[in-house]
């Protein structure tokens, strides 16, 4: 049997630098092993994880329950392609519809391709249902958004890092600003071919972006007005990362102790979920609608040789059940609120931050330089030599989001950590 050497980090880094496609700018720490909130690079140093592969990993590193679920599925059968059934997506679509308040679940594997296919499904169901004209749908999105780098996203992406030299770009959206209630009503007003509008209950990518309290109930009012259709990117947001099971439902299984009242959140019409719909172990992601919508869907028109695999069904399914069993939706809204007020103290006095926002354990400290310096990435770098890992966005944003399990001992140590490397920098 073949082994692998242990390697160390500069020889990691090096193997990637020069068999690897230079699309990532990774912070220069190599990790090894992973448990909980922790990680650990090749020589064995130990870190919290402030990131949480981008929100993938909610339930902690390595969960047991995830791990053996994934383990124990894939000694017994791990793909089928949907050429036949499975005995594990039925009992999983059944679990995660009634877990969500939908009707029909279509399963798929990463973000952008749930994003790619909720597209499709608002297109089709505006041929079909409403009445539009083929091919004059247009769905409305916002600026600044993240949605994925396929050729079809990065067409309505403000980024031109992410679109610069790879068009011609998909026709068919329609861009407003985000949290701005009187540009989506007249946009909906003046267009009769709109089929959706797309948005992230919070603007993850964007430095932790929050809208205004009623802006999705709002939003999804309009959209109901004018026979649009609501589609909520939850990808980042969901699965109890903000505090609710969904930043934006309030059809949650937090049972009544969402961060905000019922009536401020708004129910998706098409609701997108990814990363910790695996806890971090396998790609699962899902579009989920119910049956005036998902049923335009017929065979051969959509899929994926991988969506709805078995150890995919059993992963998320596990997933899901260690979110509600361990209250992680309950535990982020406390940690969140808890991190949010320590950081503030900070901030009121501090000269090097200027802003902490966010909602339960999605986080943004801002700051105080340009966009286009290096400080953000430097105070990084200077997290990691502390023992804490982060990464900025928008080149002065620290984005901080650790996995759901972590403890309150944890975060106020988090916070220490934060507080120490921020006032090596006060200016």
């Amino acid at each position: 049997m073949a082994t692998v050497n242990q390697l160390s980090s500069k020889e990691a880094i090096a193997l990637e630098d020069k068999h690897g496609a230079h699309n990532y700018h990774p912070l220069p720490v190599v990790l090894s092993r992973g448990e909980g909130v922790y990680v650990w690079d090749a020589e064995g140093k130990k870190y919290y994880d402030f990131l949480s592969a981008y929100s993938a990993v909610n339930q902690g590193h390595c969960h047991p329950r995830i791990v053996n679920a994934m383990t124990e599925q894939a000694k017994r059968l791990t793909l089928t392609s949907r050429a036949f059934y499975n005995d594990t997506l039925g009992p999983y679509e059944k679990y995660a519809t009634e877990y969500f308040g939908f009707d029909k679940l279509l399963p798929m594997n990463t973000g952008a391709e749930a994003v790619e296919t909720a597209i499709k499904i608002a297109r089709k169901w505006a041929y079909e249902k409403k009445g539009i004209d083929e091919n004059e749908a247009q769905i409305v999105v916002c600026e600044n958004n993240f949605h994925g780098r396929t050729t079809t996203i990065i067409s309505f992406s403000n980024d031109e890092n992410a679109r610069k030299n790879f068009g011609p770009y998909t026709a068919g959206f329609i861009k407003i600003e985000y949290d701005n209630l009187q540009a989506l009503e007249e946009t909906l007003k003046s267009n009769k071919n709109i089929a959706g509008f797309l948005v992230e209950p919070i603007q993850g990518e964007a430095g932790v972006y929050t809208p205004s309290d009623d802006y999705m109930r709002k939003a999804q009012s309009l959209c109901n007005e004018h026979n649009v259709l609501f589609i909520a990117d939850e990808i980042q947001t969901g699965i109890a990362r903000t505090g609710a099971l969904l930043a934006v439902c309030g059809k949650c299984s937090c049972e009544g102790h969402c961060e905000k009242q019922a009536d401020t959140y708004a129910q998706p019409d098409i609701l997108i979920l990814g990363k910790a719909l695996s806890g971090g172990a396998y790609p699962v992601s899902a579009v989920l609608a119910n049956n005036d919508i998902m049923n335009v869907i017929k065979p051969g028109q959509h899929g994926s040789t991988f969506g709805g695999n078995p150890v995919a069904g059993a992963v998320a399914t596990e997933a899901l059940e260690v979110v509600r069993d361990e209250n992680l939706a309950q535990n982020a809204r406390h940690l969140g609120n808890l991190f949010r007020e320590k950081m503030q103290e900070f901030v009121d006095s501090s000269n090097i931050a200027t802003l902490v926002r966010g909602r339960g354990l999605l986080n943004a400290v801002v700051i105080n330089d340009t966009e286009d310096s290096s400080t953000a990435w430097d105070i990084c770098m200077a997290l990691r030599d502390n023992g804490l890992l982060a990464k900025p966005t928008h080149g002065n944003i620290i984005r901080f989001a650790p996995p759901l399990v972590m403890t309150e001992e944890e975060l106020l140590d988090c916070v220490s950590i934060i507080i120490k490397t921020l006032k090596q920098f006060e200016k």
